[in-house]
C-alpha cells in the first residue's frame, strides 16, 4: 500500500493523529434559556484519507471523530464526526461536519500551504459555506453563523476558538455559544 505523504495537506499536516485537552471552555445555552459554562476534556481522532478528485478539483484531507467531556461526567456531552479539506488551488480549507442533534455544516476560509493558523466560516443560507438543522432546531435554536479558528503554535499543539452564532426563538438578541481548547498531540 502506497504510504500518504503529510505534506499533501497544507495547512491541515500537523492534524493527523490523535489530540487530548483539558482545559476546555464552553459557554452555552442553558435549559432555563440563560447561559452555562462547562469546563471539558475532549479527544479528536484525526485520520489522514485518500486523495478526493473532483473532476479537475483534487482536495486532500482528513477524516475526524470530536468526543467532549464534561470533566465529571463518563459520556460525552458532544460528539463530532467529519472532514478537513485542503484545495491547494484555491488555496481553501473546508470543514464538513455532523452532530447526532441532526445538524450538519459546511465552513471554508482562505489559507495558505505553510500557514500556521486560519479561520473558516459557514452561514445559514448560504450555497458554499452553509448550515443546515432538522426542523426543531431551526425553530427553537436556530443557528445563523458558524465560524473556527484553528491555529498551530508548534507541531504537537492545536488550539481552536469556535463560536456559533444561535437564535433562540422567543430572544431579541442572538447568542454567542463560545468552544476553546488547547490539545496536544497524544503519544502513541
Amino acid at each position: 500500500m502506497a504510504q500518504l505523504d503529510l505534506d499533501e495537506l497544507g495547512p491541515l499536516k500537523n492534524l493527523v493523529g490523535t489530540f487530548k485537552g483539558t482545559i476546555g471552555d464552553d459557554v452555552a445555552p442553558s435549559d432555563d434559556r440563560g447561559t452555562e459554562n462547562n469546563k471539558y476534556h475532549e479527544v479528536i481522532v484525526f485520520t489522514h484519507i485518500l486523495p478526493q478528485a473532483n473532476h479537475e478539483q483534487t482536495l486532500f484531507g482528513v477524516r475526524y471523530h470530536q468526543q467532549v467531556f464534561r470533566h465529571d461526567e463518563e459520556f460525552p456531552f458532544h460528539d463530532q464526526v467529519g472532514y478537513w479539506h485542503w484545495d491547494p488551488k484555491a488555496k481553501l480549507v473546508m470543514q464538513s461536519l455532523a452532530i447526532p442533534r441532526a445538524m450538519a455544516v459546511l465552513a471554508g476560509g482562505p489559507a495558505e500551504a505553510g500557514s500556521k493558523s486560519f479561520k473558516l466560516k459557514a452561514e445559514l443560507g448560504s450555497k458554499t459555506f452553509g448550515i443546515a438543522s432538522n426542523p426543531f432546531l431551526d425553530r427553537e435554536f436556530q443557528t445563523v453563523e458558524y465560524e473556527i479558528q484553528l491555529s498551530f503554535p508548534d507541531e504537537e499543539t492545536l488550539v481552536y476558538e469556535q463560536v456559533t452564532k444561535i437564535h433562540i426563538k422567543g430572544h431579541p438578541k442572538v447568542f454567542e455559544h463560545r468552544d476553546q481548547n488547547t490539545l496536544k498531540r497524544a503519544k502513541e
